[in-house]
């Protein structure tokens, strides 16, 4: 089944602008009638590939590789290999990651912790000065003390 630009576009839910980049790139290769662009199966698999690659967090150069292996020696073994190495990279990438976002969790924690200590202390330390036990007012506060 062919389709244009627009109708792959729409199909998909890219642009008009991706589709050309992936062109320009050589990752489609839409016939030409014309002025038109024509899509056939061939590129529809083909791009269904860069956006399950996309998806996975892979640049567009290694989904290049990986896709063009496929007509390419070392062919489709030489190609799932590939993949296999480049799953391998992203897995430890994401498991870099994933420590990076627990230590930082882990901080937002310890601050947070301090952050309601110090509150806690100021406001048992407030003593109204005002009436009816208001305090000193708004924009009246008394500045925390200094860590040193």
């Amino acid at each position: 089944m062919s389709a244009t630009i627009r109708q792959l576009a729409e199909e998909y839910g890219v642009t008009l602008r991706t589709l050309r980049h992936y062109e320009e790139l050589g990752l489609l290769a839409p016939q030409r009638v014309g002025v038109a662009r024509v899509y056939h199966q061939r590129d529809r698999v083909r791009l269904e590939l860069i956006l399950r690659g996309k998806r996975l967090g892979f640049s567009l150069p290694e989904i290049r590789t990986i896709v063009n292996m496929y007509d390419e020696q070392p062919g489709e073994a030489g190609q799932l290999q590939y993949l296999l190495d480049q799953i391998e990279v992203r897995r430890a990438e994401l498991a870099r990651l994933r420590r990076d976002i627990d230590d930082t969790s882990a901080e937002l924690d310890r601050v947070e912790a301090r952050c309601r200590e110090d509150l806690a202390a100021l406001s048992g330390a407030a003593r109204p000065t005002g009436p009816a036990g208001r305090g000193r007012g708004p924009g009246r506060r008394t500045p925390p003390a200094r860590r040193g």
